[in-house]
């Protein structure tokens, strides 16, 4: 049984629920939301996915993203998947604006709207309304990164002013990299939520139930042992190579395992995804609202059906 500590949140009781589907990478977030599509399908009921991956969404690089197969997309609609350009700088702003819309369009239809994804910042932007800042100029943020490679992120965290030093943690790179080159954009950083702000809001958009997948830390191993044999043999490498010898955007550019798939060190790929797995999976433990779902020996379709039964009755009726 499914360990429940989400609730409902904003939106018209007739309208479908938006279902999100989240995981550590390898977890198989993809198949699931496609065997739930088939499910709700026998029901009468319309389903679309909604690619909350924030490497999914560039152009030519679908393999190296993970990103689900033909034969998945057929099964079920999939939207905001190669869209962005791979030499764009993309935000979670403009993602959160892209995500909203295609929510709000599927609800309108009476679709039943399947967020999926391991982003937990682009999920959340999916569902809430975050407390957002603009995005650094290109010139700034290179500025700050080279920089970072230079001091590290101690180093930069010694040149920010208070409060701001005391929302971040030294080595939190990203975060002190983002703060960095906000403020020197002349942008106020966002405080986090025991500060008072919203970043991490939990007040959704319209009526929503957030799943995370878990598994058994071996069968998790497996999973991405051959998920990137499977990458490697789909033409992860090709993708790489494109990304290093064109003009990726830096977003773009942070794929995991780029140059390791470039190089051919399968070895080094699975380390770095076993990485973000845990990370990812810190996250689904950390966050009250997500109702975890164990799918340790389940295939797709069981996972699919137990977490159909979760979802309220209440929300399953037809509208």
């Amino acid at each position: 049984m499914p360990e429940r500590s989400a609730a409902w949140a904003n939106g018209s009781a007739d309208a479908p629920p938006v279902i999100a589907l989240a995981g550590p990478t390898g977890v198989g977030t993809t198949g699931v939301a496609v065997e739930l599509g088939a499910l709700l399908a026998d029901q009468g009921k319309r389903a679309v996915a909604i690619n909350c991956d924030s490497m999914q969404v560039y152009q030519g690089i679908s393999v190296l993203a993970g990103g689900p197969t033909e034969e998945e997309k057929r099964r079920l609609e999939h939207r905001l998947l190669g869209f962005v350009p791979l030499d764009r700088e993309y935000s979670v702003g403009d993602f959160a604006r892209s995500a909203h819309s295609e929510i709000d369009s599927a609800l309108a239809s009476g679709s039943w709207p399947i967020l999926v994804g391991g982003s937990g910042l682009y999920m959340r932007a999916a569902l809430t309304e975050l407390d957002l800042r603009p995005e650094v100029p290109a010139d700034i943020q290179a500025a700050v990164e080279a920089e970072l490679g230079e001091v590290g992120s101690e180093g930069l965290h010694a040149q920010l002013p208070e409060p701001y030093s005391e929302w971040v943690h030294p080595r939190d790179r990203k975060r002190v990299s983002r703060y960095l080159g906000l403020l020197r954009a002349g942008e106020e950083p966002a405080p986090p939520s025991r500060e008072g702000g919203d970043l991490w809001s939990r007040t959704m958009r319209r009526r929503a139930l957030l799943f995370g997948l878990t598994c058994d830390p071996g069968e998790l191993r497996t999973r991405i042992e051959q998920r990137v044999e499977v990458m490697a043999a789909s033409g992860a490498a090709d993708e790489a190579r494109k990304v290093l010898e064109g003009s990726a955007s830096r977003t773009a550019a942070k794929a995991v395992g780029v140059t390791e798939f470039a190089a051919g060190d399968l070895e080094s790929v699975t380390k770095r995804h076993l990485a973000l797995a845990r990370r990812q999976e810190t996250w689904i433990r950390r966050d009250e609202t997500v109702i975890r779902l164990d799918r340790t020996d389940l295939d797709d379709r069981g996972v699919a059906g137990m977490l159909l039964a979760a979802i309220p009755e209440s929300a399953r009726r037809p509208a």
